[in-house]
């Protein structure tokens, strides 16, 4: 049966959405599936963070998911935060659609993303590659419009 999970992404920017997660099997890839509303058009840093702490807003969610203690970097990069998912990209009529399948981010274990934060950042994500001195930290993805902890998903069967 498939472990699910869920994000509703809320903050004082106007940004909202929900963000599905799910893992066919416990030892397989988690299916990130995201609806993303109110952002500017283009690309918008998108990250699985540390805490599910939301007491001062998306501020208190720590820095992005880091089990094993790598830099930054892109989702296809062998050296990578394990909650670095890239970037979502609004169209012109600010909302995203974003999909991606990630080995790194399990709903269940030691590193489960259960109970930790999705942060939407207001700049891209430069994966890494970036000449600012918070590239190889945060990608240099800016300010944090919205958050959401992230919860087991209720079966409704």
């Amino acid at each position: 049966m498939a472990l699910r999970a869920v994000a509703v992404l809320c903050g004082s920017s106007g940004v909202s959405g929900i963000v599905n997660f799910t893992q066919e099997d416990p030892s397989g890839p988690t299916t990130v599936v995201a609806k993303i509303y109110g952002l500017q058009p283009g690309l918008h840093g998108f990250h699985i963070h540390a805490l599910g702490d939301t007491t001062n807003g998306c501020l208190s969610t720590g820095g992005h998911f880091n089990p094993h203690c790598k830099q930054h970097g892109g989702p296809e990069d062998e050296d990578r935060h394990a909650g670095d998912l890239g970037n979502v990209e609004a169209g012109e009529d600010g909302c995203a659609d974003f999909t991606i399948t990630d080995s790194q981010i399990p709903l269940t274990g030691v590193n489960s993303i259960i109970g930790r934060a999705v942060v939407v950042h207001a700049d891209s994500d430069d994966l890494g590659r970036g000449n600012h001195e918070l590239s190889k930290t945060t990608g240099n993805a800016g300010g944090r419009l919205a958050c959401g902890v992230i919860g087991i998903q209720a079966s409704l069967t």
